[in-house]
């Protein structure tokens, strides 16, 4: 997280909807890292990380990249993504994934989302390199609302620290986090962070938020190596229809954008919770989930 005087941490979760390559003309400069997922190393040259699950073709794979940058495997998403619960409340698509190994090995204080809005059209290219697979929209018991699921990972990054902002200019998204057009980030400091911080803060339903936590802990859906989908007979739809619902209501009302003229940035809202931002340590829950 930023310290006084320190460019701030931004990473760019880049995915794969058509949109994305509007990245390629965008400044390097306000992006600490660029992490690209799955295909998405194909539009910028210069991303620091590429994730990817265990699936991927090899025939997909880069076949040249910086000395600089890394691959991320399941050998480190997975017990990542386990500090956070694990696939069965977080999701187990790589929007997800990749947002969570991110909150945890790159400590930011913002998370910038640009082709991950999880909206395949009928007609036209589903991905910027034509037609592909909609995985997020796949029959699985972790993606029953990915409104819900894009809902927790808000609330878990903003009381880490982070903030999540979806560059995207499409008409829809699955995500729920505030609308962001990508010149504002590199007006970011770490006033205007903070000041975002408290003003999404102030508009989260924590009561809410801490009831889908404590219906998680006791419910203990949790499956270390990640593998959920071979334990599915153990998990009940409508618990986790029960707790979606919950995140879903715990950030009803987040504003539509974060854009300077918007009215987030002056706080208005409900009032912080005076324990929402603190970073202390919560109490251990099964599966060493936060």
């Amino acid at each position: 997280m930023h310290n006084a005087g320190q460019a701030p941490r931004i990473v760019l979760i880049l995915g794969s909807a058509p949109d994305a390559v509007a990245s390629r003309s965008w400044e390097r400069s306000p992006f600490r890292f660029i992490v690209a997922i799955n295909n998405a190393w194909a539009i910028r040259t210069d991303w620091d990380y590429l994730i990817y699950p265990d699936d991927f073709p090899d025939e997909r794979l880069p076949t040249a990249q910086s000395p600089f940058a890394s691959i991320v495997k399941s050998d480190e998403f997975v017990p990542a993504q386990n500090k956070f619960g694990g696939f069965v409340y977080a999701g187990g698509t790589m929007a997800f994934t990749a947002a969570y190994w991110a909150l945890h090995a790159l400590k930011p204080d913002v998370m910038a989302f640009l082709g991950c809005d999880m909206i395949y059209p009928k007609t036209g290219h589903t991905h910027f390199y034509g037609k592909g697979t909609a995985d997020p929209l796949r029959r699985d018991i972790t993606l029953r609302s990915l409104e819900a699921k894009s809902g927790r990972l808000f609330v878990k990054a903003l009381r880490g620290g982070a903030i999540c902002l979806n560059l995207s200019s499409l008409p829809e998204s699955r995500l729920v986090f505030p609308r962001v057009k990508p010149e504002v980030l590199a007006r970011l400091n770490a006033r205007r962070i903070d000041a975002l911080r408290a003003a999404f803060a102030g508009r989260i339903d924590f009561d809410a938020a801490s009831l889908a936590q404590s219906r998680e802990t006791n419910l203990g859906y949790f499956v270390e190596d990640g593998r959920y989908w071979e334990r599915t007979a153990e998990f009940s739809e409508a618990e986790i229809d029960r707790i979606d619902a919950l995140w879903a209501e715990s950030v009803a009302q987040l504003p539509k954008s974060a854009n300077a003229r918007e009215a987030c940035w002056r706080g208005n809202g409900r009032k912080p919770q005076p324990s929402a931002l603190s970073k202390s340590p919560p109490p251990t829950i099964v599966g060493g989930a936060l």
